[in-house]
């Protein structure tokens, strides 16, 4: 009881508060989104991104070498291909955007661990998720697209592959494709609670992959489900993830804790788009002090239970860690 008692002891100075400090993070937990498009010379800054840009191979070379030299240990990245239709065949075009970017990285910085979306609506010219049927995504027909992306990304160098588009059972097409074709030792991170959120509005215009119709709630989760998640979850380890991922991270701090206290598996957490120009807008008006609030926010997904967060705050909390 106090007097005897006094929390604030440990909180004195900085060098008492580092020592005790229960939850810390750096630039290895850190992956970082990158947007890849056609061309030469080409970084376009996406508008309600700040900081984020979509660029062509040779400009993302430099910019995937300064992520390196940061500390950050890993890319995903994100393709805007020449070509859409109604297969996303693009996708799984062995000379696809994507496939390209991952053999020049890996040319130029063999080190850096490349990570690859795999999903079809970026591709799509309807931007869905999937193979539209009568009006809907095909669950069962798009598997086989994913199952084909997911091998070409692997025969590019890719050195994982994380699947992004809610339709059941696609760890399991893709666990199935990839060894069969001699890819066994790459693993898989699943998007397997990935939530339809009003957050992921930024990112569309980073990807352009804005549906064209109607919306994807009929594959991706309801806000509303914490206990859905947990199902999702032991469904896609079954299936063969290696790692699994909530999406959105802030307002699902909730859903990574339940999953790091009930899997013994790696837990990933996307800090999404919306979550980012939330803090830049605000930044950029003098409303906040913009890097607290980053590194707050970083810290507190970690906390909740978080291994990895794919953030596009990664460069500049990079530098601050790094200082």
């Amino acid at each position: 009881m106090f007097p005897i008692h006094r929390c604030r002891r440990l909180r004195r100075n900085e060098t008492i508060r580092r020592m005790v400090r229960q939850t810390t993070i750096s630039p290895d937990d850190f992956i970082y989104p990158m947007f890849v498009t056609h061309g030469k010379g080409i970084r376009k800054e996406i508008s309600s991104m700040p900081g984020c840009y979509q660029e062509s191979i040779d400009e993302l070379i430099k910019n995937a070498k300064e992520v390196y030299s940061l500390g950050i240990p890993s890319v995903i990245l994100f393709g805007i291909p020449e070509h859409k239709d109604e297969m996303g065949s693009s996708a799984y075009d062995d000379n696809g955007i994507v496939q390209n970017a991952i053999k020049a990285i890996k040319d130029s910085i063999p080190e850096l661990y490349v990570i690859t979306d795999v999903c079809m609506c970026e591709y799509t010219s309807h931007g869905h998720c999937g193979f539209i049927d009568k009006g809907e995504v095909d669950n069962d027909k798009t598997l086989s697209l994913l199952a084909m992306e997911a091998v070409s990304h692997a025969k590019a160098g890719a050195d994982m592959v994380a699947p992004s588009d809610m339709m059941d059972g696609r760890v399991g097409a893709i666990r199935a494709a990839m060894d069969r074709e001699g890819f066994s030792n790459v693993p898989i991170m699943s998007y397997a609670a990935k939530y339809a959120s009003a957050f992921y509005g930024p990112f569309r215009e980073a990807a352009e992959s804005t549906p064209q119709f109607g919306d994807r709630r009929s594959y991706q989760m309801d806000p509303a489900n914490r206990r859905e998640a947990l199902k999702e979850v032991a469904l896609d380890i079954e299936e063969g993830a290696d790692i699994v991922m909530v999406k959105p991270a802030l307002s699902y701090l909730d859903v990574i804790s339940d999953i790091k206290s009930s899997f013994a598996v790696p837990v990933a957490a996307y800090n999404v788009s919306g979550e980012y120009s939330l803090i830049k807008a605000a930044g950029k008006l003098g409303w906040i002090d913009e890097d607290r609030i980053m590194m707050e926010i970083l810290i507190s997904i970690k906390r909740a239970g978080a291994d990895l967060i794919l953030t596009y705050f990664a460069k500049d909390a990079a530098k601050i860690l790094n200082d």
